[in-house]
């Protein structure tokens, strides 16, 4: 890896130790944040692959008390909430039927985000084709879950079928579009689809 990108990726691994995150994944989240305002005062939001908790602890920390984060995932988050913070976690896949229902009764939602993975495997085609099936599913999830009004952001891995997904999302969403934080490592090929405004219906 080269010294500069080594640099960057000390620098927020660094920041995120200092400020009590899990993961330098928070700083993603912050940047879309600070872009596209997606966390509003008050909001209900649902974090899809949510361990080890960088997400759903800045979700938590923005909105300071007032509003709801709900987190999924396989594996536990390494995370305590604050006091007074409303943080409920479900244990579970995200393709099973119980969780959907369970995250129908505690929704619906301001927004929905998603930095889940799949496990990879050295191939680029096998990994970007597990993660398009994981960010089809989020988007299932955000398109039944939302609010109208709501936005959601979905990480993929690139492999050059996402464009599909963005299609979709210019469906239910009045805006729709990729985006890639400068905290993702340059080398990576992830990105995010972020739908801001769903549609009614």
């Amino acid at each position: 890896m080269p010294e500069h990108m080594r640099r960057t990726e000390d620098h927020y691994s660094r920041r995120a130790r200092e400020q009590g995150f899990p993961a330098r994944s928070v700083f993603k989240l912050q940047q879309m944040q600070e872009r596209f305002r997606l966390i509003r005062p008050g909001a209900r939001i649902l974090d899809l692959g949510a361990a080890p908790g960088s997400w759903s602890r800045y979700c938590l920390q923005t909105l300071a008390g007032r509003g709801l984060v709900v987190g999924v995932d396989l594996n536990e988050p390494s995370f305590q909430p604050t006091p007074g913070a409303e943080f409920r976690f479900l244990r579970g896949d995200l393709f099973a039927a119980e969780v959907q229902a369970r995250l129908a009764e505690w929704g619906p939602y301001d927004l929905v985000l998603s930095d889940a993975a799949p496990h990879t495997s050295g191939s680029h085609l096998v990994d970007a084709q597990a993660s398009l099936e994981l960010a089809g599913r989020a988007l299932e999830l955000a398109l039944l879950l939302l609010k109208p009004g709501g936005g959601t952001a979905i990480k993929v891995f690139q492999g050059g079928e996402e464009g599909t997904l963005l299609a979709r999302l210019r469906e239910g969403f009045t805006r729709a579009r990729a985006f890639k934080p400068e905290a993702s490592r340059s080398e990576s090929r992830e990105v995010y689809l972020l739908g801001l405004g769903r549609k009614p219906g």
